[in-house]
Order: C-alpha cells, then sequence, then structure tokens
C-alpha cells in the first residue's frame, strides 16, 4: 500500500484472514475450497486446514464463482463499473480483467466446466445475462431481463450452450446459440408449479385461446383490454386473480442427462427437462436422505457442543445450510459459519474442517500476554479463541445471547463480554482450547455499550445507556466486585482509559454530545487503588460515587468529535470530527476545569482522507494512533508528527466500514473488524524503522514484568473457580432475600443497582420503624379529634359555623391537592373541548353534503289517516360547468336537427308524393308516433324528449355521450317537475293544518261554553316533515343541567327581572281592568253569553208559601216563566253549539281525507316518476356500457398494432440473422469442401507414393494406414473432479494433441512391418500422420457446419412461426374491424311495451338473431305505396276491360260499315258516271248542306280535343317517368358518394398496407389474402360487364317500343 511522506517506508501487510459470510463455496481443487468474506477470498485446504487469501483492491467482494477443471478463480467488485478478476490457483496470480456494460454491481457468476465460458449477470439497473470467453477477454452476447433478480447460475456440465437462471420464483433456460464467431443467447422459460405442487396449463391471456362473444355484451375480449393497457403491459398483465404464487428455487444440480434437479423452499423437489422444458414434481414431502443426514449431522454437532458445555441449544442460530459443493469424494456442506466435509465411501460421518461464525464480528482483543492467542465475539454472542500466529481456529463458546461489547483482562487470562441486557459475563481462557463461563454480573438493565481495562489490570469500567458508567474490580481474586457507578448529563459517545503505573492511578476520560450546541465536551475522572481497598468510603449508600473523589474535570472543544484518546504523558487530547474529515489536536491546560470552562480550540487540524463517522485508537506505548471511518481504511499516525505511517484498506464502505481495532501489546500486530462483512483481520508490520519496533518491545516487556507479579496468582484463582451454569432453571447461587412484607425476591434475577436500592430501603425501614409507627398512631389520634370537632361544628347554629376549609391542617398540601385537582379539570375541559370540537367539525361536514350543498332538502309529505308517506327528490345545483356542458349539447343537437330538417326538405322536393299519399303518411306518422321507441315516459312526466337523440340513430361516440346528458337533463326535469307537485302539496298540508287549529279553537270554545272536558286531534308536521329541525337543538332535548358561568349567570336574572317588568307594566290598564269589574269586559249582551246569564230569584222566596201575598205569588209566577224561557233559550243554544261542533269535525275529517287522496295520488305519481327515472336510468347505463366497449375495442386494437409492430421489427431483426447465417454457412462451406478434397487428394497420393511397393509390403502398410489409435476423449478429464464428461467442438485442439500422443506409439519401429526400409517406414509415418490430422480437421470442420446449419434452420423456424404469428395477428385485427363495426351498427335499442301476456305457437322461443330492427314508419309508408299502386292496378285493369268491350263494338261497326262501304261503292260507280263535281254530289245529296259542313267541322274539332287530351296524359305519364328517375338517380349519387368515400378510405388502407408490406416483408403472407381480393375484383368486374350488356338491351328496347305508333303503345 501507498504510504505517506512521513512514512520512511512503513507498510502494513495482512497476517491471516477469518469469517464466513453466508454467500457461497466452490473447490478450486480437489482439496481446496474457496469462499468470498469481506475484501477477501479465502482459500482453506481441507486436509492442512490452512487458509490463504486474495484481497479485492477495490473494496468489498461482490459476486464468486470458481472452476476447479481450469482451476480460476473470478469475483467481482463493488465500486462504479465494476470489473471481473479472475485469478489462478495455485499461484493466487491475476489473469485477466473483463469489463462489461454494468454500472453498479454484479450478483450472479458462473465458470463452464470445459471451456473458457464465463456467465455474468448484473443488477439493477441493467439485469443483463452476459456470457464471456474469458481466456480472449472477449463478450460472446448478452440478453437484459429488466427487473428481474437472480439468486443462482450455473452452466449444464454436459453441453456448455445451456445455461440454467434461478431467479426467486421463476426458472429460465437460456440455450446459447453458435454459429461460428456469432453467439446468441435464447431465453425458454420454464413453468413452476404451484405452492401446492399442482401443475397448471399455461394460459395466453393476450390471446385467448377461445371467445364466447355475447350479442349483448360483446365480444370477450381479452383483460389486458378491459384494464385499458397497451404494448408491453397488455402482453404480460395477469389480474390478480389468476396470479398463482409458485414455488420459490433454493437450490439446483444439473444430471448427466441434462435434467436439473432443483429444491424449493416449500420442501418439493423438481425435475426440468433442459430440452422439452418441462417441470415433473419428484418429492413432495421431505428432502431425500443424505440431505436429512447432513442436516442432521449439523443440528447434532451444535447439539452436542452445548451440552458439553451444560446449557440447552440457543434459538439464535438454527442449523442452516448454506451453500454446498461437490467433489469426486463427497459432498462439502457450509452452515452457519461451519464447514462439513461428508464421504460416504469412508466413515459416512461428517468431518468439521472449519468452525466459524455466521455472524457479524462485533469486536476482537489479545490474550494476555498479547503474542499468543486472540479472543473475538459475535453479535449472537458467540466467542472464539484463534492462534495469533496463523490464524488458526482453536475454540469457541456460544452464550446464547445478544453481546455487545469485548474486553480482554491485562492481569489475567479473563474475558468480560457485555450484552444488550445489562449483563458482564466473565470467561475463562486459560486454557484456549476450553473456554468457560465463570461467572455473571448483571449491572442494569441498560445495554452495556463497551469494555475498558486499565493497562494495570485493576479496573473494568462499562459504558451503558443513558449516561451511566459503571467501575469493576477486574481482578477474579475480587469475584469481579462492583465498585460503584457515575451518572454524567449527557450522552456519552467514546471513552477511554489511560493507566499510571508509576503513580499506580487511572484517568477515565468520557466524550460527550453537548445537544445544546455543535461542540464536544471531554469529562475526565481519576480512580485509584484506595478505592478498592477502602469501597465504602468512596460510594453512598446506593452505589454512586461521590464527585469529590473522583476528581472530576471538564473541558469544552469547538469541535463536535466522534472519537477522541488521549496521550498518556501529556495532556494531548486527538479527536477525529463529525462534521468535517479532520482529525483535531487539542492541549489541555490545568487552569481551566470546572470553573468557568472555556471552549478549547485546535492547535493543528490534520486532514483525513476517508469518510463517515470515525474512530480513533492508540497503541499501548502511545506511539502510534490508529483511525478508521465507514470507508474501512486504516490509517496510521506518528502521534509526535501526526505524519501517515502506513494505510491498509482491510475492509470496505459496503461492508459499513470498520467496527473496532485493537493493537497488540508488543505492536506487532493490529486486529481490524468489519461493521457489516463478517470478516477478522489481523495485520502485521511488513516494513518499519527499528527503533519503533524496539520501543514498542522495550515498554511491552516493562508493562510485562508489572503483570506478571500478580498474573499467575489472579490465573490460578480463575482457573479454581466454578463453572457458571447456563440453565436458569438451576437452583440460585444466592439464597432468595426475604422482606418485612413478605415478598420474597431472587438477587440474581434482579439487577445489582435494583439490589443496592432494595437495600437501602430495607435498612431505612429497619431503623425507623419505631418512628414510623408513632407518627401512625398520632396521625390516627389527630383524625379522630379533627372528626369530632366537624361533628360538633355541623350542630351549632350557622352564624356560629366556621368553614370546611377552617379543619385543614395542611393549608399548602390542600393547595397542592386543589391546583391538581384544577389541572385535571382543565385538562378534562381541554380533552371535551378538543372532543366537541372534533364533533362540531364531523357536522359540519355532515351538515354541508347532506343539507347545505343541496338546492332542494329532502322532506317528506304524510297522510293525516293512513299510513302513507311520499317523500321528495333531494337534488344538488347543477355546477357552471355542467350547465355549461349541458348548454353546448343542446346547441350542437339543435343545430343537427336544423340540419336534418333541411336535407328532409330538399329530399321532399325533389320527391313530392301526391296530395293523397301525402294525406296518408301524415295518418301513418301521426299512428305511429307512440313512446315504444322513445324507451320511457319521461315526457308525460316533465321530460322535454324532444331535445334527445332518436335510439337508432345513436352510432358515434359523441352523439352517446351527448345523449347521457341530455338523458341527465331529463332526469333532473322529472324530478324538479315532481317537486313541484310536492311543494304545492306540502303548502296544502300546512294550509289544511291552519285550518283544523283554527276549527279547533273554535270547538274549544264551544266546549268550554257546553262545559265539556274532550280531547282535541290536532295533526303536526312531523321531524320527516320538517328536517331542519334536526340542525336545531332545542332545550328540552338537553338531559343535562346546562353549565353557566358567574356572567351569564348575572345577564339571565337581568333579563328574567325585565321581562317580569314588561309583563306588569303590560297587565296594568286601569280602563280594562274597570269595565271587567263593572261589565264583565263587554258593552253589550252578546248571544254566547246566554249561558252566563242567570234570573236573580225574589227576596220572598226564602220564606213559606203560605206567607206570600198575591203580588208576591205573581211574582214569582212571572220569575218561573222567565226561569223556563231562560232555560229554553239556554238549551235551544247548547243543541246550537253542539250541531256547530259536528259540522266543524265533519269538515275537519272531510278536508283531511281529501288530503289524504291528494297525497295517495302523489305517491303513485312518485312511483311513475320514480320508474320514468329508472328507464332513463337504464339508457344511461347501455350507453355507458357500450362507450365502456367501443374504448376496450379501440384498446385491444391499439394494443395489436403495437404488437405487430414489435413482431415486424423482430422478423426484421430475423431475417437478417438468417441473411447472416446464410452468409455464414456459404462461407464456410467452401473451406469444408476444400478440406475434404485434401483428405481425398492424400489418400490417392499416398497411394500413388507407394505403389512401387510389393504388394504383400503394400497391403500390411495400407492396413496400418487405415488403422486409428484406440484414444478416449476422457483420458484428459480423469483427474478433474467432475463426473460429467463429453466432447465439444472447442477441444479440437486437445483432441489433435491426444491423437498425436496415441500416433507415437504406432509410430514406433516395432510395429514397422517386416523387410520395408526404415527411410520409407517414416515417410509412412509422416504420411498417416498427415492424413489424421486432415481427418480430424474434416471432423471439427463437419461439427462446426452442421452446428452452423442448425442455427440457421433454428432460425428459419424461428421466421416461420413468426410468420403465422403475424397472419393470426392480422386475423385478430380484421375480425376486431368487424365486430367494431357491427356493435357500431347494431344498437342497443329500449322499448316500452304494454302489460299483458304473449301466446306462442310453441314452447321454443323465436330466433331473432337475423332480424333487422327498422322503424314503423318505413314499413307503413312502404305498405300505403303499395295499398296506391294496388290501386292503380285495378283502376287499369278496369279500363283495359271498358277498352276491349269498345274494341268488339267498334269491329262489329267495322263490319257494319265495310257492308255499306260495298253498297256505297256499288251507288258510287253509278254517280261517277255522272259528270258532276263531289261538292255539287255533296250539295245535291245532302239535304241541309251547312249543317252537314257544321257537323263536320266540329267532329274534326272533337277528334282535335281528343288527341290533345291524350297527349296531355302521355306528357303527364313520362313527367311522372322523369321524377322517378331523378329520384333513383339522386338514390344513385348518394350511393356513389358513399362508394367514393370508402374508396378512398380503402385506398388509403391498402397504401398503408402496401407501405407496411413494403417494410416488413410480408408479401408472402398476405398472399392468400391477395389472391382472394384479386377474386373478389374479377367478379365485380364480370357482374359490371353483365350489368352494361342489360343496359344495352332495356336501351334497344326502350327505343323499339319508342318507335312503336302511339296508338299500339297506348293498347299495349
Amino acid at each position: 500500500m501507498a504510504a505517506g511522506p512521513g512514512s520512511a517506508g512503513a507498510a502494513l501487510d495482512v497476517s491471516w484472514v477469518q469469517g464466513f459470510s453466508n454467500k457461497n463455496l466452490a473447490f478450486v481443487s480437489n482439496q481446496t475450497v474457496c469462499y468470498p468474506c469481506g475484501n477477501y477470498i479465502l482459500f482453506l485446504d481441507i486436509k492442512t486446514k490452512k487458509t490463504r487469501a486474495v484481497q479485492c483492491q477495490t473494496g468489498q467482494v461482490g459476486a464468486f464463482a470458481a472452476n476447479a477443471n481450469s482451476q480460476v478463480v473470478a469475483f467481482s467488485d463493488r465500486k462504479l463499473n465494476p470489473l471481473i478478476h479472475i485469478y489462478t490457483f495455485p499461484e493466487l496470480r491475476k489473469l485477466t480483467e473483463l469489463k462489461g456494460d454494468a454500472q453498479l454491481d454484479y450478483t450472479l457468476l458462473a465458470f463452464s466446466f470445459k471451456g473458457p465460458y464465463l456467465a455474468s449477470y448484473s443488477s439493477i439497473p441493467e439485469f443483463v445475462l452476459s456470457v464471456w470467453n474469458w481466456q480472449e477477454n472477449l463478450l460472446l452476447c448478452s440478453e437484459s431481463q429488466p427487473g428481474l433478480t437472480g439468486t443462482a447460475l450455473s452452466f449444464n456440465p454436459m453441453n456448455w450452450q445451456q445455461l440454467c437462471f434461478v431467479a426467486e420464483s421463476s426458472v429460465t433456460i437460456w440455450r446459447i446459440e453458435r454459429s461460428k464467431d456469432e453467439h446468441h443467447l435464447t431465453r425458454h422459460p420454464v413453468e413452476l408449479p404451484d405452492d401446492h405442487g399442482a401443475m397448471s396449463p399455461h394460459e395466453d391471456l393476450f390471446f385467448p385461446a377461445s371467445r364466447n362473444d355475447d350479442p349483448y355484451y360483446g365480444p370477450d375480449l381479452p383483460v389486458s383490454a378491459i384494464a385499458g393497457l397497451k404494448g408491453h403491459e397488455a402482453e404480460t398483465f395477469v389480474p390478480r386473480n389468476c396470479i398463482k404464487t409458485s414455488v420459490h428455487p433454493t437450490a439446483h444440480c444439473w444430471t448427466a442427462t441434462s435434467e436439473i434437479y432443483m429444491g424449493c423452499e416449500e420442501g418439493y423437489v423438481l425435475a426440468i427437462n433442459a430440452e422439452q422444458y418441462s417441470v415433473s414434481v419428484l418429492q413432495q414431502k421431505a428432502p431425500p436422505e443424505f440431505m436429512q443426514k447432513i442436516a442432521d449431522v449439523v443440528s447434532h454437532v451444535r447439539r452436542e457442543v452445548q451440552k458439553k458445555k451444560g446449557g440447552k441449544p440457543s434459538s439464535l442460530q438454527k442449523p442452516v445450510l448454506l451453500a454446498m459443493a461437490f467433489c469426486n469424494e463427497g459432498l462439502y456442506a457450509a452452515g452457519s459459519g461451519t464447514v462439513y466435509s461428508y464421504r460416504p465411501a469412508h466413515s459416512g460421518e461428517a468431518v468439521k474442517l472449519l468452525d466459524t461464525s455466521s455472524s457479524c464480528f462485533l469486536a476482537a482483543d489479545f490474550l494476555t500476554p498479547g503474542n499468543s492467542y486472540c479472543v473475538s465475539v459475535t453479535i449472537s454472542g458467540e466467542v472464539q479463541v484463534w492462534s495469533l500466529e496463523d490464524g488458526t481456529f482453536l475454540s469457541k463458546l456460544n452464550l446464547g445471547i445478544e453481546a455487545t461489547s469485548m474486553a480482554c483482562c491485562p492481569s489475567s487470562n479473563s474475558v468480560a463480554v457485555g450484552t444488550q441486557t445489562g449483563q458482564i459475563y466473565f470467561l475463562d481462557v486459560t486454557k484456549a482450547e476450553a473456554p468457560r463461563v465463570v461467572h455473571r454480573t448483571f449491572l442494569s438493565k441498560l445495554p452495556v455499550l463497551s469494555l475498558h481495562y486499565d493497562q494495570s489490570g485493576q479496573f473494568l469500567i462499562a459504558r451503558a445507556t443513558e449516561g451511566h458508567i459503571f467501575i469493576l474490580d477486574a481482578r477474579p481474586s475480587k469475584f469481579f466486585q462492583v465498585l460503584g457507578y457515575i451518572v454524567l448529563a449527557d450522552e456519552v459517545l467514546h471513552l477511554s482509559v489511560i493507566s499510571d503505573l508509576k503513580y499506580d492511578s487511572v484517568e477515565v476520560m468520557v466524550l460527550l454530545n453537548v445537544a445544546e450546541v455543535q461542540q464536544a465536551r471531554l469529562e475526565i475522572f481519576h480512580l485509584s487503588s484506595a478505592m478498592i481497598a477502602d469501597n465504602d468510603k468512596y460510594v453512598n449508600e446506593q452505589g454512586m460515587f461521590n464527585a469529590s473523589d473522583l476528581k472530576k474535570e471538564q473541558y469544552d472543544l469547538d469541535y463536535p468529535l466522534s472519537s477522541a484518546v488521549r496521550l498518556k504523558s501529556h495532556n494531548i487530547v486527538y479527536g477525529y470530527c463529525t462534521c468535517a474529515p479532520f482529525i483535531c489536536k487539542y492541549y489541555l491546560s490545568a487552569k481551566n476545569k470546572w470553573d468557568g470552562p472555556s471552549v478549547f480550540s485546535a492547535e493543528k487540524k490534520i486532514p483525513s482522507k476517508q469518510f463517515g463517522s470515525g474512530l480513533l485508537c492508540l497503541s499501548p506505548n502511545s506511539q502510534w494512533l490508529a483511525a478508521a471511518a465507514k470507508d474501512g481504511v486504516l490509517f496510521i499516525y506518528n502521534t509526535s508528527t501526526l505524519d501517515i505511517l502506513a494505510q491498509k484498506h482491510c475492509h470496505s464502505y459496503q461492508g459499513g466500514g470498520i467496527r473496532s481495532m485493537v493493537f497488540s501489546l508488543d505492536g506487532n500486530f493490529i486486529l481490524v473488524n468489519g461493521e457489516n462483512d463478517c470478516a477478522l483481520v489481523c495485520l502485521k508490520w511488513k516494513e518499519i524503522k527499528e527503533t519503533e519496533i524496539e520501543e514498542a518491545a522495550l515498554y511491552w516487556q516493562s508493562l510485562r514484568d508489572i503483570l506478571n507479579k500478580s498474573a499467575s496468582d489472579e490465573n490460578s484463582v480463575l482457573k479454581s473457580m466454578a463453572e457458571w451454569k447456563f440453565d436458569p432453571e438451576c437452583t440460585s447461587k444466592s439464597p432468595p432475600v426475604t422482606e418485612e412484607d413478605g415478598n420474597v425476591t431472587n438477587t440474581d434475577d434482579m439487577t445489582w443497582i435494583g439490589q443496592k436500592i432494595q437495600k437501602v430501603m430495607r435498612e431505612e425501614t429497619q431503623r425507623f420503624a419505631n418512628q414510623k409507627e408513632e407518627l401512625q398512631m398520632g396521625i390516627k389520634k389527630l383524625r379522630e379529634t379533627i372528626q369530632k370537632m366537624m361533628h360538633e361544628n355541623e350542630q351549632v347554629p350557622d352564624i356560629e359555623k366556621l368553614e370546611h376549609s377552617e379543619f385543614n391542617l395542611d393549608l399548602k398540601e390542600q393547595e397542592q391537592v386543589q391546583e391538581a385537582a384544577e389541572e385535571d379539570v382543565a385538562r378534562a375541559r381541554r380533552e371535551l373541548e378538543m372532543e366537541i370540537l372534533y364533533h362540531c367539525y364531523l357536522q359540519d361536514l355532515i351538515k354541508y353534503k347532506c343539507w347545505d350543498d343541496l338546492c332542494v332538502k329532502e322532506r317528506a309529505v304524510k297522510c293525516f289517516h293512513m299510513d302513507c308517506e311520499v317523500r321528495n327528490y333531494p337534488l344538488k345545483e347543477r355546477s357552471k360547468e355542467e350547465l355549461e356542458t349541458l348548454k353546448k349539447v343542446l346547441r350542437l343537437k339543435q343545430a343537427e336537427t336544423a340540419d336534418l330538417q333541411a336535407q328532409k326538405k330538399n329530399l321532399d322536393s325533389e320527391m313530392a308524393l301526391s296530395e293523397e299519399e301525402r294525406e296518408k303518411a301524415a295518418e301513418v306518422t301521426v299512428d305511429g308516433a307512440s313512446l315504444c321507441l322513445n324507451g320511457s315516459l319521461s315526457s308525460q312526466y316533465g321530460g322535454d324528449t324532444s331535445i334527445l337523440y332518436h335510439q337508432c340513430d345513436l352510432h358515434t361516440k359523441e352523439q352517446k355521450l351527448n345523449q347521457t346528458i341530455l338523458l341527465k337533463d331529463v332526469i333532473y326535469k322529472v324530478k324538479t317537475a315532481f317537486n313541484e307537485e310536492f311543494d304545492i302539496v306540502v303548502q296544502k298540508k300546512e294550509q289544511e293544518i291552519a285550518r283544523v287549529k283554527e276549527r279547533n279553537l273554535k270547538i274549544q270554545e264551544i266546549l268550554e261554553q257546553l262545559e265539556l272536558q274532550v280531547e282535541l286531534w290536532e295533526p303536526v308536521l312531523t321531524d320527516d316533515e320538517m328536517p331542519e329541525r334536526a340542525l336545531t337543538v332545542q332545550d328540552s332535548e338537553i338531559k343535562a343541567e346546562k353549565y353557566m358561568t358567574q356572567e351569564e349567570k348575572e345577564q339571565a336574572e337581568l333579563l328574567a327581572k325585565l321581562e317580569m317588568e314588561r309583563r306588569l307594566a303590560a297587565t296594568d290598564d286601569e280602563r280594562q281592568r274597570a269595565l271587567d269589574d263593572m261589565m264583565g269586559g263587554v258593552l253589550e249582551i252578546r248571544r254566547e253569553d246566554v249561558l252566563k246569564m242567570d234570573i236573580p230569584p225574589p227576596d220572598f222566596i226564602s220564606r213559606p208559601e203560605d206567607l206570600w201575598t198575591e203580588e208576591e205569588t205573581k211574582v214569582f209566577e212571572e220569575y218561573e216563566k222567565k226561569v223556563n224561557e231562560l232555560n229554553e233559550e239556554k238549551e235551544e243554544y247548547r243543541q246550537f253549539l253542539r250541531n256547530e261542533w259536528n259540522k266543524l269535525e265533519a269538515s275537519i275529517k272531510e278536508t283531511t281525507q281529501n288530503f289524504d287522496d291528494i297525497v295517495c295520488k302523489l305517491s303513485e305519481k312518485k312511483l311513475k316518476s320514480q320508474m320514468v327515472i329508472y328507464q332513463e336510468e337504464l339508457k344511461i347505463v347501455n350507453l355507458i356500457y357500450a362507450l365502456l366497449l367501443d374504448e376496450e375495442l379501440d384498446t385491444r386494437e391499439a394494443g395489436l398494432h403495437k404488437f405487430l409492430m414489435k413482431k415486424k421489427k423482430e422478423k426484421v431483426k430475423g431475417a437478417r440473422k438468417i441473411l447472416t447465417t446464410k452468409y455464414g454457412v456459404e462461407a464456410y462451406r467452401g473451406p469444408y469442401t476444400d478440406a475434404l478434397q485434401e483428405e481425398k487428394s492424400l489418400e490417392h497420393g499416398f497411394m500413388k507414393q507407394f505403389a512401387h511397393i510389393p504388394g504383400n509390403l503394400f497391403e500390411e502398410l495400407l492396413q496400418l494406414y487405415k488403422h486409428r489409435p484406440e484414444t478416449s476423449r476422457t483420458e484428459t478429464l480423469l483427474d478433474t473432479a467432475n463426473p460429467y464428461v463429453k466432447g465439444s467442438p472447442e477441444d479440437y485442439q486437445d483432441a489433435l494433441s491426444h491423437l498425436m500422443k496415441a500416433m507415437d506409439e504406432l509410430d514406433s519401429p516395432e510395429h514397422m512391418p517386416s523387410g520395408l526400409d526404415q527411410s520409407l517406414w517414416k515417410h509412412f509415418c509422416l504420411a498417416r500422420r498427415n492424413k489424421m490430422e486432415s481427418e480430424e480437421l474434416v471432423k471439427w470442420k463437419a461439427l462446426a457446419l452442421a452446428e452452423m446449419q442448425a442455427c440457421l434452420q433454428r432460425r428459419t423456424d424461428e421466421n416461420d412461426k413468426m410468420k403465422s404469428e403475424l397472419e393470426s395477428t392480422f386475423q385478430e385485427l380484421i375480425w376486431l374491424k368487424e365486430e367494431k363495426m357491427k356493435l357500431q351498427q347494431n344498437l342497443t335499442v329500449q322499448f316500452l311495451l304494454k302489460q299483458g301476456q304473449v301466446e306462442l305457437g310453441s314452447t321454443q322461443i323465436p330466433e331473432y338473431s337475423d332480424a333487422i330492427l327498422i322503424d314503423r314508419r318505413v314499413v307503413e309508408e312502404l305498405n300505403c305505396a303499395l295499398a296506391a299502386q294496388g290501386e292503380k292496378k285495378i283502376t287499369a285493369m278496369v279500363e283495359f276491360k271498358d277498352f276491349s268491350k269498345g274494341i268488339i263494338q267498334l269491329e262489329w261497326e267495322h263490319k257494319k260499315m265495310k257492308m255499306q262501304i260495298q253498297d256505297l261503292k256499288e251507288k258510287a260507280r253509278d254517280i261517277v258516271i255522272l259528270p258532276i263535281s263531289k261538292d255539287c254530289q255533296l250539295f245535291l245529296t245532302v239535304q241541309n248542306y251547312e249543317t252537314h259542313i257544321a257537323q263536320h267541322l266540329a267532329g274534326m274539332e272533337q277528334s282535335l280535343g281528343v288527341m290533345d287530351k291524350l297527349h296531355k296524359k302521355n306528357v303527364k305519364n313520362h313527367q311522372k317517368k322523369v321524377r322517378e328517375l331523378k329520384k333513383c338517380i339522386h338514390l344513385k349519387e348518394q350511393a356513389n358518394y358513399e362508394l367514393s368515400l370508402q374508396l378512398k378510405e380503402m385506398l388509403v388502407s391498402v397504401s398503408e398496407r402496401m407501405h407496411i408490406f413494403e417494410a416488413a416483408d410480408t408479401r408472402d403472407i398476405s398472399e392468400k389474402i391477395t389472391r382472394q381480393r384479386y377474386q373478389e375484383i374479377l367478379k365485380q368486374k364480370h357482374l359490371r360487364n353483365l350489368i352494361r350488356e342489360q343496359e344495352k338491351q332495356l336501351a334497344i328496347l326502350q327505343s323499339k317500343i319508342e318507335s312503336c305508333n302511339p296508338r299500339t303503345l297506348h293498347i299495349i
């Protein structure tokens, strides 16, 4: 290693390395096992059990592999852009370095059994599998597996072209295909069984094997399309319910038949066929028997070791096999830091080769005197003893508990181990081969962080958490007595001990972490031997040292430190800074101590090349300073000059750096252990000044002389101590302590601090027992006196009573209790306030969502006399965005409607119908305007369905979305319309309740007049009808008494007083009081006062009747008459009141029943409106499903396009590979043919060359020429450890050399025929050698050519498979487009059907799959057109019949006229003879010549009129035909326009496909499709020709018809 400027040639060397990192185990030769450990590769000789090491110079070893055949080792470093290093064995010389594209780390390495091949697998971010030729430092091929973390990698020993790659839950067989110098990796994944061992067939979710298309739900699409995935995610997506947990492979091995046996975590053993890539389950229960033996051996050895130590097996380390390796003699297994060999051929028992720990080393130290042995401890509590000379493992002891620290005593061969639970175990290591535990001290429940001995071996200082430092007597003769402890205020970061052997004193320097400031604080306290002799003098009763006796000193430093050490002879402190990589040097003066400590500044700062928190350590003679940090580099400084003497990269930052380091007493060795790399490194000086070594040796000699005085005595005491038992159930050494209260405490289960506190409490209890009893009696008497006084106080008058507070003797205590109670009340009030605040917030949240956010609140209306209730529709106010979207959709719908109406007007103008046809069509339209096609009755309940699209017109996505928005608006309007009616009914109910109350008041007045007590029915609104009541809390609902403050009470009293005064002022009315007193409050008598009237009797009525006078008798009679009249009037008025009462009750009942009828009707309407809403919601659901299905189809189409593009790229790559391979085969076939011709020419040359030899000798030479030595290809491999042997094309040179060696025996003179000349024999041997070399060359070239041809065939097969996949993908795309078109045309239409019964002729339901849904108006218009045409046909038939009758009559008249003509002709002959002109003849023959002329002219005019009418009729018929032809022309134009659009799309798609075909070279794939399309084009062309011919024939026929006579045409 490079040294510093002041090193003067000093350097460190690795003496030995120990540890096991649970990674891998491999054989590099038949008797050497190698495995990685930290920064090193360790080589263990299984016979001598000696270890050698190779260091990775850049840090921790990453991946690791070994090849026993080539005796090479490969490992990767863990730096940025890591390298793969390859070393030879046993030279341990670096052969080469492989540099790949890995950026961070390699995780797996594997050698091929034969050949120079190495496989590597990189970690994140590449995840690349690479194959190397390590001899030529050449990367052959590589493939990426993104996101896949590998766990194992191996070559097939029988075929290096097969690789087994194992991940956490998958297995892949990689095949290396070679074509001459080109190599390719092909991936073949293996389907593993599930965690129950069941094999399930592979299911392709991207291309399902079968489809179950449904006419309603649409086509059956893959789950990736339903999930909306495209690209690679769509191909690899697996839904959660289809994911099956597969087995987890752990270890695997290849067999001689190229099969893979693989073990799994679940206990299964699998057999994988590497050729078919199939899996079968071999073992489903237990592992094989030999595996059980190995596991049992490991468990048995551990149990035996624990039994010998008298304890139970530890649960911290389980017997787990971590690595295995096979050789020609047996199996080697490593587990939990132990390596065993198992040789069935020998004894069949496991032999231990290496016994170390798989746990990380915690600490290490040198055993006194420091030049023979060292001791280490692991985190799991395993203590090991090592030989310092060569690192030989001597013994170990498992404590069975988590350890935290360890130190070796200088004055005896004892070792102290601190634990996480606060215990310290003391071990006797006087016999290095058999360490034992002799004592255990339970200090406290705080973890023991570090242990430190002073150099004289008197004190043991234990550092615990929370600032506790315990001081123990380190000597076994004192049974490791605990002297005391101190507690520091701050956290202790580091502790160092300085011994002054001259003055027999010890200084302890503690580094504290001051949390308030970014500074460090040092506290130094002194220990002396007097503290051991008279311990009670220096500690208090609780075991804590007196601060004055420790002579504490305190120093504040300017930088925060992580570690600090102090020189012995000077007040110099070295500290490692945490905020920056510096080593600071401080000089502590004696002036600044506790009295006003000042901050010390660093006198010198040495920059460090390390990073992270550091650790400092001084050599025993304070000559060297060691510094270590998280980077794992150890620096040695000279304490006087702070120059770097040496540095060593013995650990790495990947392993957490260096945990601890320690110098040996003589300074020759340094023990360094890592944080997490499980490596213990022993360093020794390689180059150093002799003066420094002499100084260290002189100090060691003087120290050893001092220690030897007591070491022998202490060791003898240590040997005589009994072994401490591990079993916690064994009887305790110390008897249990019984306290006064009867509790029994076991002192072994109690900490030392606990025992001290318990002892102090027990002594205080015994010392003050009498005083305690007297105080209790006095308090009891005082309590009785006070209670008596309080009882007397209750009996005296109130004015003489004393307050209860005056009986309190301790007012201060009372105030404290009251303050505590007030604090509890305040705390309870705060908690209640927070709970109330929480409930208030929850109330506001619920109120906002369920009340404030609603523009129409939910409420109910109930009947008066029936159990019927109707609720309105709660509605939220529509947002601005929703309203704007609705307006936008409405505007769009209006524009579309206007456009459609304009198109219809143009179409109607072109195809005008007759008036009768128009009337019929209008009638059909009126009759067909039913609600059936609307799908709902929303138009009858407030919804405007005129704004909706027709259900048969929803073809586009935008139309469906707009229809959804419009349907939501219809639902909102239906709800709004019902709510309006509901509000009217609510108002009616409120009015009815008001009327009932008014009538009840009248009835109450009547009842008061009738003096009857009848309970009246008064209707009220319930909480459901007035939901706003739930938002206000009435005072009557609060059961608890309201808490009021004093201010609130005063304010309430003031308001009550003001209210009383207001009422008194209102009642103080003198006029009203006078009117009440004189006339009962009224000015005139009313009718209702009749019942109150009473006629006063006369005064004499009290006398007997006999004494009455006549006047008095008359007066009495008048009195009786008036009384009777008054009684009759009263009875009449009572009857009137009863009638009025009945009328009011009847009116109340009638009006409430009428209202109940209204509510019932409203309930029916609510039911129907709900039905309408459900109908519209069903439409929305169907539309949303259609949109979702459309989106799934688009997703599927996009996914197929991406898949198609990927496959096309792969096909292009495959085509390039095929071309390259073809060129390679063609290029290699020439040399092979030349070699074959050369072999034949050699044979012909031999015949010609030896033709002059006699026949018998020639035949014998010919036989020898054809004879071949019997050599086995396995002869060269017999000394290797692998049983799998097979040749490969790579062995050409080796096979040729072995063949030539075999030929040496045949070329010997012993095989020379007798009579042959020696020169001829040599010439013959040379020719035979040339022949055999040529044959061997031809053989290997044939093998290479066959391999290239096989590779070409595989590429061709892959290309054919790719073609079939592309064709199937094209078919899938075509099918998908067809399905998409079907779904756009086949709409889901909702019908409203009348309730009734449908009777079928058979039980079989008709099949409507081929039916077409059309509008009823189309059929009805067609029927009207057919009826009109039928009527026309009947009219034409009648006309034809009449015309035929006229023809017969005309024929008869024609015959008659013919006969008349004959007569007239005869007469004309006679007349002709006369010389008279024709006019004269007519004038003479016709009696009235002028009338005749007029009749003739009229006949001519009539014939002209008939001809004119016929002409007009023909013109009308032709115009009608012209209109029909124009209509047909318009339809043809529309069809031609649609065909032109389709033609454009087809041309675009054809051009796109042509580009795709040209780019992907897929013409051969689409040949079949092209032929089909060509046939269709030919068929269409043939049909077009037929159409042209028929048109020509029709034109000829039409021209013939037109050329006929019009009269004949009329007849036809």
